[in-house]
């Protein structure tokens, strides 16, 4: 087990983890989705063990579990899930930094790879992007270039592969 400094929201069961600086919009962007119907796993420190079929699993350390810091009221108690599998791990990074069309990437996190995303958490859409591709990854769906969901994106808005 490894203890990293990032929140987990949980969407139809399968996990989202952000990771970022501190102060970079976590647990704020955590709280849009839980208002979304995301369930919280774990503000400002995730725990990961690895489980069946080499998940990576993602829960709160016990001290945390079920406490989301919401800047303005402090601390606040809500409904959690745990243990949660983690489908994808989100960068939080300034807008500046977000690539309109970006090529594909995943990460290793803890000996598993992970498709990965960039993402400004304070961009308004930031909620409902991550919906669109959690449900995009449950449907078994592409989130990268040259798969037939791209290609069509591509000839509609006429950008070249």
């Amino acid at each position: 087990m490894i203890q990293i400094h990032a929140s987990c929201v949980a969407i139809d069961g399968a996990g989202l983890l952000l990771r970022g600086p501190s102060g970079c919009g976590k647990s704020d962007l955590a709280l849009r989705l839980l208002d979304a119907g995301a369930a919280l796993v774990a503000d400002d420190r995730v725990d990961l063990t690895h489980g069946e079929d080499a998940a990576l699993l993602a829960a709160a350390p016990p001290a945390l579990a079920g406490l989301l810091e919401v800047r303005g009221l402090g601390v606040l108690a809500v409904p959690h899930l745990s243990p949660t599998p983690i489908r994808l791990l989100v960068d939080l990074v300034p807008a500046g930094q977000v690539e309109r069309l970006p090529l594909p990437r995943h990460a290793m996190l803890h000996g598993v790879r992970l498709p990965c995303l960039s993402l400004a958490p304070f961009h308004a859409s930031a909620p409902a992007a991550l919906r669109l591709a959690m449900r995009t990854l449950a449907a078994d769906g592409p989130l990268v270039p040259g798969e037939p969901a791209w290609a069509m994106a591509c000839h509609a808005t006429g950008v070249r592969q």
